[in-house]
């Protein structure tokens, strides 16, 4: 048993305290012991202790008003009253005004360890709840504070995700790729009190049509082909939460029918299936297309549309914003060097104005990218100039994208040629040892350097 369980025993029969007392003892527990109403109240406050037993009928201050005085001043206490044979109408009011549970005098001393027993682990079981769920909202916190601006074009964004998290209205979020859409979605989610719920995500232009319509209602056994056993959708896994569909311009028309329908009648059927399923959701929406543009060409419908679009939200480009480049750049090096454990501590001035200078195409998440790969191949406290060996500017038409693969390969390229193809001097330079400079050439198929390496 915890011995850090503390019980305290009210009754003003020192018999009976000392023998209540001597029972929890022997199961392991602490105890202190209390002939009235106000010495308990006394001790509790030197000595709290997680849970009280009560005796109802006690001169002066009787149990009651003891139960009531407790819940006041330590709501979180568990309270079992204790009350003699033929007073039940007592019992009951006690459980009225928040007792855990009780007795009725004589009662077995096992039977009280019982009930004991059974209302810590039920104390301990909420505790565990709470604190799962305090991490949890740690977590999407974090989240949110990835939502890093001081720009005033930023800041109705902000207070329009205070505003519509606590309802279940549809939220259509719009921008360029990598503007942080998903994140905004997430923002909504976390302040909302669907935040303990799931947040469950579909790129719908990532899905082919005939997929993307078992991924959303799910599908029954023998379905189709290779269906060999039935599988929930998205709808039915975003029950009691939240609903994210990112690209939402790709889905095909049909479906955009289908959809609409369950969001006017909150019903749907699997794939293959007869069975009408019910799912309550939050849906937030997001697209960098033009929705407008996409209705006046016939490949978007206005009925859909308009249900998705009651709350609009759009986030500038970073482009726009270019006073926030230098916060999210040192929010991104923090991230990045904790996670790789690396002692990158700040930018070089000159590191910082070329990333101010810069368009960022790609805004954020091009941003993220590109810091990460930064961390990835630097070799001192201060990020500097070189590590952006993937950054040129005046060249943001051309395709990016690089993997830190590729960006591997390309500074082991420029230190072996740097060293003459010494491939000793380049793993000192990398700082790794010679064997796994060679496993890594190797696994790239780069030239193999002259025999004086």
């Amino acid at each position: 048993m915890n011995r850090e369980i503390r019980i305290m025993v009210v009754d003003d029969e020192a018999a009976m305290r000392e023998s209540l007392a001597g029972w929890l003892i022997k199961e392991g527990y602490r105890t202190s012991t209390a002939g009235s109403g106000p010495e308990a109240l006394s001790l509790q406050k030197d000595c709290p202790s997680n849970l009280w037993l009560v005796d109802i009928k006690m001169p002066g201050m009787d149990g009651l008003e003891l139960l009531r005085q407790v819940k006041i001043d330590w709501p979180q206490v568990l309270v079992i009253m204790i009350t003699a044979y033929g007073s039940i109408e007592s019992a009951v009011e006690a459980m009225k005004q928040g007792a855990s549970d009780y007795l009725l005098k004589p009662f077995d001393p096992e039977h009280m360890l019982l009930i004991v027993e059974k209302l810590l682990k039920q104390q301990a079981l909420l505790e565990e709840n709470l604190l799962l769920k305090e991490r949890l909202a740690e977590r999407e916190g974090s989240l949110v504070e990835n939502l890093v601006s001081s720009s005033p074009v930023m800041q109705p964004i902000f207070k329009l995700i205070e505003d519509v998290a606590p309802t279940d209205t549809p939220v259509l979020i719009t921008g360029e790729t990598g503007t942080g859409k998903e994140l905004v979605a997430r923002a909504i989610h976390a302040r909302s009190p669907r935040a303990f719920g799931p947040f469950v995500t579909i790129n719908c232009g990532a899905i082919t049509e005939s997929l993307l319509e078992s991924e959303l209602f799910g599908h029954e056994r023998g379905a189709f082909t290779g269906a060999v056993k039935a599988r929930r959708g998205r709808l039915e896994m975003a029950g009691g939460g939240t609903l994210f569909l990112d690209e939402v311009g790709e889905i095909p028309l049909k479906m955009q029918i289908d959809l609409l329908r369950v969001l006017e009648e909150r019903t749907f059927q699997r794939v293959g299936g007869s069975l009408s399923l019910t799912s309550d959701f939050r849906l937030i929406c997001a697209t960098h297309q033009d929705l407008p543009k996409l209705i006046a060409a016939g490949r978007f419908r206005p009925d859909f549309y308009y249900r998705i679009n009651v709350i609009a939200i759009s986030i500038p480009a970073l482009r726009d914003r270019p006073e926030d480049i230098q916060a999210l750049a040192e929010h991104f090096l923090v991230r990045y060097s904790r996670e790789m454990n690396k002692p990158v501590k700040s930018f070089t001035p000159e590191t910082l104005r070329l990333l101010s200078a810069y368009s960022w195409p790609g805004n954020v998440r091009e941003l993220k990218n590109v810091v990460e790969r930064a961390v990835v191949i630097c070799r001192s406290t201060v990020l500097g100039v070189p590590e952006l060996v993937f950054l040129q500017p005046g060249k943001e038409e051309e395709p990016r994208g690089l993997t830190l693969q590729e960006v591997e390969l390309d500074y082991l390229r420029r230190t072996i040629a740097a060293s003459d193809g010494n491939i000793s001097l380049a793993a000192k330079t990398l700082a790794i040892d010679r064997s796994t400079l060679i496993r890594k050439i190797k696994r790239y198929g780069l030239n193999k350097p002259s025999a004086s390496a």
